[in-house]
């Protein structure tokens, strides 16, 4: 198969025959499922289902994020005929990856989604699959870790953020984007003393034990150690990593509900996902991107190269296979 094939090949969401291998369909036309993988709901022999969480009522500044899971598979597209670079193996060719397609929720029925999207997670980690969600706001992270939390204990959390989102609030039903990773703590879903939040540029008056790497010590450090510093941090306990788009400098991605200066870039944020390499990842999130705010589609690619650097992260013990 080559380039070429683009005269062969539309639709590929719904007409593929496999889960594995490239697609040479044309970037700008048919169904964008992410990497072109197929839709289904069917699990069984797959290692790793994306799902789009779009939701956006938690926001605190600019909604505009539930169109995320949309971007990002239309970003996505322009990946599918490259092996991700710098890996050193093709995660298309070795690993069976579908698109689970979006989580069904009623948006005017805000108080059931929590609990409905913890049960969408556990259906896919219940058949021995990882998640890769594609978010939506970052509130979303909470239910996602409850049920991940069920199945591993509690988890290290890896978090690429301009904001901690540990925000004091005791009340466990209130739904924001800035407190969830707090209740998560109180909730012993995250395992603080092996957690670390990196590019963090706001100020919180308690970390709450979590190991806090800011944006100025990535720059000044440089993204290789600082992806060292992180490996030591986890150890081998089983992570979740979610990546909120905003921790990029808005120069990078402006499409975002609360953009702060100062940020990584995202060549930085790409080298340390790489360099993270071999941990003991279970399931991740691409959060935030807010595609109204980004009229050039920029932050949606950077998003769908961060989806693409989970699957890749998750496969990483299946690489050789």
């Amino acid at each position: 198969m080559a380039l070429k094939d683009a005269g062969n090949q539309v639709d590929e969401a719904f007409t593929r025959k496999g889960l594995r291998g490239k697609s040479y369909e044309n970037a700008f036309a048919g169904a964008t499922s992410f990497l072109r993988r197929r839709y289904t709901k069917d699990l069984a022999g797959v290692d790793i289902a994306v799902t789009g969480v779009p939701f956006d009522q938690a926001v605190t500044n600019r909604s505009g994020t539930r169109l995320g899971p949309r971007a990002i598979r239309e970003a996505s597209t322009l990946q599918t005929s490259d092996t991700p670079y710098g890996w050193g193996y093709d995660a298309m060719e070795v690993l069976d990856i579908i698109d689970y397609g979006d989580m069904a929720f009623d948006y005017a029925m805000v108080p059931e989604f929590p609990g409905l999207l913890s049960e969408h997670i556990r259906t896919i980690l219940a058949a021995d699959v990882a998640s890769v969600v594609l978010g939506g706001d970052h509130y979303i992270s909470y239910p996602i870790l409850r049920a991940y939390a069920e199945k591993y204990g509690p988890m290290a959390l890896l978090q690429f953020d301009a904001h901690t989102d540990t925000w004091a609030d005791d009340d466990m039903d209130r739904i924001d984007h800035g407190t969830m990773f707090y209740k998560a703590i109180k909730q012993g879903l995250v395992d603080p003393a092996r957690s670390v939040q990196v590019g963090i540029r706001t100020t919180v008056p308690d970390p709450m034990g979590v190991t806090i790497i800011d944006a100025r010590e990535v720059h000044e450090a440089g993204p290789a150690e600082t992806a060292k510093k992180i490996r030591g941090i986890l150890g081998d306990a089983p992570t979740y990593l979610s990546f909120d788009i905003d921790a990029l400098d808005p120069g990078f991605a402006p499409g975002t509900g609360t953009p702060v200066w100062g940020g990584l870039s995202s060549g930085q944020a790409a080298i340390m996902l790489r360099d993270l390499a071999g941990i003991n990842i279970k399931g991740g999130d691409i959060v935030e991107v807010s595609p109204p705010f980004d009229s050039t589609g920029a932050t949606a690619v950077a998003g769908a190269h961060v989806a693409t650097a989970l699957i890749c992260l998750l496969g990483w013990d299946k690489r050789d296979r």
